[in-house]
């Protein structure tokens, strides 16, 4: 492998660039024509328009995207994270036309991506799962039958789903009727599919998720888990590692389930197995991310592993040379996404320029960003603008290392999320390890609104 189609945008595009440079291979950037002054395509080695601004005609265009990559000489395509990273046919196109697709195979993708069907894989093969169902709900009776044998409050959620799209609490058999259709067209228009299934609501939990690496020949090892509580519309917000709630114990326990759950399925390269954690610290799957997830970089901090090299050694056919003994964890690290957003206004989007951009710095930080001055954030992508992540010899060095660099932090012409990170990392609670995936929205009904927040 010595050239590379990355097939994303922004910061983890940028991402992708850099390891490849560092590793000697060429990088082609796909873009839209509204990315056409993004840094990673000032910073790839070359780069190709793949499409007009609608993602569906570009970052979703696996036509235009096998073509960039066949026509420029790639032997891999990257898809970073979100469009296309979990889809099982550009996997499968890319095999059929010669080109590594840096990523689970096409098969083991297919299965992740029905998460009823997963859930019965990791409950056959022992590992503890919600009461909830293992197949697709056919009716809103069949629903109402499950969700009255397992109990309410339930979730209903989109069998193709993620990032909080097609997920629903539901308290009651009257709220059921009411929100079974609207969660079917949510999942319908977000996935392309409107299956959906039931599982039982874990009231209070939290969001921890183990990091894996696996070989073609079926050895994988973990690198710890990473904390994801704090969370807006079930989407994460910030993350750290270690995570604050896990005895040495559970940490083993957990680290041995996502070892096994990738075992069962066959995974190779990068991949995150998550699981919910109740208020008595049992835990249970949730779901396989089959990609490099935005939360990363705080593996790497604790660990000193590059995880995309390893996406792009694995992919390349190279065997895994960690020994999972000789892996070490070091320190704490937490990371803030930025997003261009407005805490005040229920986070809404912004868009526009940004007229000043200054990142933070100092020992032990990362910023993972492809903004600078004058920079036009579009309004038709995802509104992360990038993450800043510090690493501490304890969580209370890592935490007050992160209020100094939100602080010292500029983002000035659209509103971000970095007023409500700080403000979180001033919280009596966050800083004492005292939340769950609610903490947000327990805040905003407990002070009647989002928090108030000041600041660029």
């Amino acid at each position: 492998m010595n050239k590379v189609f990355v097939a994303n945008r922004g910061e983890i595009a940028l991402r992708v660039i850099r390891a490849c440079r560092e590793m000697g291979i060429k990088s082609v950037i796909g873009y839209s024509e509204a990315d056409g002054d993004s840094l990673p395509v000032r910073l790839a080695d070359e780069s190709v328009c793949i499409g007009p601004m609608p993602a569906a005609k570009s970052y979703l265009n696996i036509p235009n995207i096998i073509t960039a990559a066949m026509m420029t000489g790639c032997q891999a395509v990257h898809p970073g994270y979100g469009f296309l990273a979990e889809n099982p046919y550009i996997a499968e196109i890319c095999d059929k036309c010669g080109l590594t697709f840096v990523g689970p195979r096409a098969a083991v993708l297919e299965t992740v991506s029905d998460k009823a069907a997963t859930r019965k894989l990791m409950r056959d093969a022992g590992l503890p799962v919600l009461p909830g169902t293992d197949e697709a709900i056919k009716s809103i009776s069949m629903a109402q039958e499950v969700a009255q044998s397992i109990g309410y409050p339930v979730l209903l959620k989109a069998a193709a789903g993620g990032g909080g799209r097609g997920l629903r609490s539901v308290a009651g058999p009257e709220e059921l009727a009411e929100v079974y259709p609207t969660v079917r067209a949510e999942a319908e228009l977000a996935f392309g599919s409107g299956d959906i299934y039931i599982e039982k609501y874990l009231a209070g939990p939290r969001h921890v998720e183990v990091q894996i690496l696996a070989d073609a020949s079926g050895y994988v090892v973990h690198l710890g888990e990473r904390e994801c509580s704090i969370q807006r519309r079930h989407q994460k917000l910030i993350e750290e590692s270690p995570s604050v709630c896990l005895s040495p114990t559970m940490r083993r326990q957990l680290g041995e389930a996502a070892v096994r759950a990738a075992r069962i399925l066959g995974y190779t390269n990068a991949g995150t197995v998550e699981f919910l954690v109740d208020k008595q610290n049992d835990f249970f799957f949730l779901e396989v991310n089959a990609r490099i997830q935005v939360e990363h970089p705080v593996t790497e901090m604790v660990t000193g592993v590059d995880l995309v090299k390893w996406q792009l050694r694995l992919a390349d056919g190279q065997p895994l040379t960690l020994r999972q003994e000789a892996i070490t964890f070091r320190g704490h690290a937490i990371e803030c996404r930025i997003n261009a957003e407005d805490p005040e206004r229920d986070f809404a989007p912004e868009s526009g320029q940004v007229k000043l951009f200054v990142p933070p710095g100092g020992p032990g930080v990362r910023v993972d960003s492809h903004l600078y001055s004058g920079y036009n954030v579009p309004d038709s992508y995802d509104s992360l603008l990038g993450k800043i992540i510090v690493w501490g010899e304890s969580r209370e060095e890592a935490v007050e290392r992160m209020r100094r660099v939100l602080s010292e932090c500029m983002v000035v012409g659209v509103k971000t999320t970095i007023p409500l990170a700080l403000e979180i990392m001033n919280d009596s609670s966050f800083t004492a390890g005292d939340f769950c995936t609610t903490y947000l929205q327990d805040r905003r009904e407990a002070e009647g609104g989002w928090p108030q927040v000041s600041g660029q």
